[in-house]
Order: C-alpha cells, then structure tokens, then sequence
C-alpha cells in the first residue's frame, strides 16, 4: 500500500485509537518511519484528538458571568442605597480590579502553556513508541537473518561476479535436509528500473538444466538484503541473473551477474 492510500483509508486514525493488531501497529510504525508524510499525518490526527478533547473542556466566557450575575441580583430585588465613597477608596477598588484581571490572565495564558506542553508531550511519546516498535522489528529482522548465516545445517555457497559485473558477488544458504533456500544479495546492486534479479538452482550434467527457485524482490525495500527464496530440491550450483520483471522462464546469460558451485 503506497503512504496516500495509508492516508486516505482511515487507518492511521485506527492506528492513533489503538484499534490496530501488532502486525498492523508495527507495519505503519515502518512506513511512518520511511515516509514523513505518512508520519506527519499521524502527528496531525494525534495533535486533532488533543484539541477536540480540549474544547469540551469547561470556559465561562463574560457573557455568561453576567448572566450568572444578572439571576443573583433577581433574587434580591431591594436595592441598598450606598453613601459615596471616596475617589481613593473608589481607586483602591479599580486597582484590585485591574489586578485580579491581570491575575486571571496569567492563569489562563499559563493553562494554555501547559496544555500545548500536555500535547506536545503526547505527541513526542508516540513518536517514540513508534520508534522503538520500528527498532524491535529490525532488531527481530538482524537476529532471524544472523540465525540463518549461524545455522550449521545451512550449506554456505559463495557466488563470484561474472562478466557483466565482476564485482557483484551473492551467498546461497541451502539447508539440504529441510531444503529451505536463503539469497544473501548484499553484494548485488541495485537493479535498473522495471528489472529484477531471478535466482536458478542448476544442474550441471549431464546437460546444463537451470530451474527458477524465486525473484529477488523489493531489493530496495529489503534493507538486511537477505530473501527467502522456494525450496530447493537439488542443485550443483546457483546463479542469478538480471531479467525484466516478472522474471524470465529460462537465464538471460547475458546478464548472469553471479554463479558458484555447490
């Protein structure tokens, strides 16, 4: 799924509620990670929540105290008449006025600090969260693929460059007893745009018989450059070679960028 069609399916808002699986919760966690459209709309959507929950929050606006005022003064219809006061207790009263008003504003522009650090805190978190389930599904990534290379049942072959890229070189772990076949690509590079790499068990007598075992696909999305490819029931030797995508039925020689002998 590309990060617009993540955007437009509703499902980063069920990621910010908490709705989601482990498996969703971590897939997002990665593409907000790669894609900072992805993860600044999931900031938005967090940052849309604080607010809404902010403006059920209680205010009494000036109108409303002068209605709260105005039914006090109802239930007390008589009217006490008052002896003129002073002009400097009449001064006193202002300044206390004008000092309880500068002291309610402070309040308040001291409420709205805090509820900006409250959401700016949240979001902060989550970006952390987010983070660190990223982190731990690389790390589960770098330990599967160090379990693999580990495995003493896993037959390593090293495949050389060949004529087309001397340089290029790949490694075949074959686990011959289970036949379960990993691709380590690192020392491939990348391929040109609407090409793949294919990858053939063959057998070398007593005529040359190549058999597709899988494509080396999203190579660049594949940072541990490590792929699972189909089991393989026999084989002399590995090679890999560079087809148009969707792969090819029998090797392009041309392009056989690596081979090596069982």
């Amino acid at each position: 799924m590309e990060a617009q069609e993540y955007i437009d399916s509703g499902i980063l808002e069920l990621y910010v509620y908490g709705l989601l699986s482990e498996t969703e919760n971590l897939e997002i966690a990665e593409m907000a990670k790669k894609n900072p459209a992805v993860d600044e709309e999931i900031i938005s959507i967090e940052r849309a929540i604080v607010a809404l929950s902010s403006s059920f929050s209680p205010f009494h606006s000036v109108a409303n105290f002068e209605k709260i005022k105005a039914r006090l003064e109802l239930k007390h219809g008589k009217v006490v008449e008052m002896k003129p006061t002073s002009n400097w207790s009449q001064y006193v009263g202002w300044a206390a006025a004008v000092l309880l008003l500068l002291g309610l504003g402070y309040q308040t522009l001291e409420l709205t600090k805090t509820k900006d650090a409250i959401a700016t805190v949240g979001t902060e978190k989550n970006k952390i969260q987010r983070d660190f389930a990223y982190l731990d599904l690389q790390n589960k990534e770098t330990e599967k693929n160090l379990n693999i290379v580990r495995d003493i049942k896993n037959t390593g072959v090293t495949l050389g460059g060949q004529a087309v890229s001397p340089t290029s070189f790949a490694k075949v772990y074959w686990n011959k007893e289970t036949k379960t076949t990993y691709i380590d690509a690192a020392g491939l590079p990348k391929p040109p745009k609407g090409m793949v790499y294919q990858v053939w068990a063959l057998k070398l007598s007593p005529v040359l018989t190549p058999t597709s075992i899988g494509l080396l696909s999203d190579f660049e999305g594949n940072n541990q450059k490590i792929f699972a490819v189909s089991q393989t029931d026999s084989a002399e030797a590995f090679g890999i070679t560079l087809e148009p995508a969707g792969g090819s039925l029998t090797p392009t020689m041309e392009q056989l960028y690596t081979l090596g002998k069982v």
